[in-house]
């Protein structure tokens, strides 16, 4: 057991938890918030969606130990809020419920989208929705309620919410990550070009932080770095070299290699949900500056997710030998997989992926094609990755007990 604090609906929550308890679980049993309901327990159906942080994740697959210090809201608690009184009313119009199981987990994401999407169309929406099924109502009623409640906020706006700040920042960077289609994105990215089509919207001499802010709503960035222990050219020359630069990323594989670009895929497991994404990438290199872009797109011909994403890199000499590596990720994932990306684990999973790719550059240019530490997998299984993030912030929070 280990104690956790965290704040529930605006109130302090102080409980015995055992690691391997869900935050769903967690919810529904111990503080008795049984608005949100489990479906699935796999992450998938949507309908135990919760905000952690003002982000929509499942609770069904984020262990409570997790959420230590963090602000989590279920359907319980938007009593006051404006926005979710617009939605609730709006559903009751437009017959968005029947049977009512998924409605929690609708009704949250629906906010999400509102909030995110202020101009969206009904195709929009039904994308962002595609990961909250519903058995009963064929969806069409929830997408006028949703429909009804953006064009009401056009003649009747809301008034700034105490968080309006944190909301517009969100609306900025925040689109659907899991950790697992940030690499998605950046090794197999859609055949042709592999440009990220927002990308090219950006004005000349616009710097990627700029770039994020005006012409990339919806993609988000994450900023990390590695130290590999060779010289800067040395690394340099092997950054260019795309096929050895693949094979250190986790589950991808190289279909096709001609000068700068690449076609591969890469095969991702979590949970029940299994994908592969197939694509192109192009790489950018300033050797003046020993930086270089890949810029990738792909698609999942299973569930029809499809990916977006850049990968920055910039070396630098870090001393005795040693190259820095600092490496952004910006990257936009659309469709059904997308859900999975809602999670407050993503910035763990994705710094723990890039220390991966760093240990694999070390054992490529020391020799060693497969190291034994880190085996030559051809499917990236995210389960034991967020077993082993979660197992870390547990081992965190008994190290702050102790």
């Amino acid at each position: 057991m280990s104690v956790i604090e965290l704040t529930v609906n605006d109130r302090s929550v102080r409980a015995d938890v055992q690691p391997r308890v869900h935050l769903g679980d967690f919810l529904r049993d111990t503080q008795h918030l049984t608005g949100t309901h489990l479906g699935c327990e796999h992450g998938v159906c949507g309908a135990c969606t919760v905000l952690i942080d003002g982000e929509p994740v499942r609770s069904c697959i984020t262990f409570a130990v997790a959420c230590e210090k963090q602000h989590v809201r279920t359907i319980e608690g938007f009593d006051d809020d404006e926005l979710m009184q617009r939605l609730r009313q709006s559903f009751s119009v437009h017959h968005g419920l029947q049977c009512g199981y998924c409605t929690p987990g609708m009704l949250i994401a629906a906010r999400d989208i509102v909030q995110r999407f202020p101009a969206a169309d009904e195709a929009r929406i039904r994308l962002e929705l595609s990961g909250n099924l519903c058995r009963c109502t064929g969806y069409m009623g929830i997408v006028k309620a949703i429909k009804a409640v953006l064009q009401d906020l056009k003649e009747r706006p809301i008034a700034a919410p105490e968080a309006s700040a944190r909301v517009a920042a969100k609306v900025e960077s925040t689109a659907p990550p899991a950790a697992f289609q940030t690499f998605a994105a950046a090794a197999a990215p859609a055949s042709g070009s592999g440009a990220a089509p927002d990308a090219a919207a950006a004005p000349a001499g616009t710097s990627s932080a700029e770039a994020q802010s005006t012409s990339r709503k919806g993609w988000t960035a994450i900023d990390d770095s590695f130290v590999v222990p060779f010289a800067l050219d040395q690394v340099w020359a092997f950054m260019g070299d795309l096929p050895r630069v693949v094979q250190c990323l986790p589950g991808a594989e190289l279909v096709e290699h001609g000068g700068e670009t690449v076609k591969g895929r890469i095969a991702i497991k979590f949970g029940p949900m299994s994908a592969n994404f197939a694509g192109g990438a192009r790489l950018e290199r300033d050797d003046a500056a020993h930086r270089a872009v890949v810029r990738g797109a792909g698609q999942d011909n299973i569930s029809r997710s499809r990916a977006n994403g850049d990968v920055t890199y910039v070396l630098s000499s870090d001393g005795a030998g040693s190259t820095r590596v600092a490496v952004t990720l910006e990257y936009m994932l659309q469709g059904p997989l997308a859900q999975f990306s809602r999670s407050g684990l993503v910035k763990d999973f994705v710094r723990r992926m890039i220390a991966d790719f760093g240990a694999r550059i070390t054992a490529q240019l020391g020799g060693d094609t497969a190291p034994a530490a880190l085996g030559a997998t051809t499917k990236f299984n995210m389960g034991s990755l967020v077993w082993s993030v979660v197992w870390g912030r547990i081992r965190r929070l008994f190290g702050r007990a102790g």
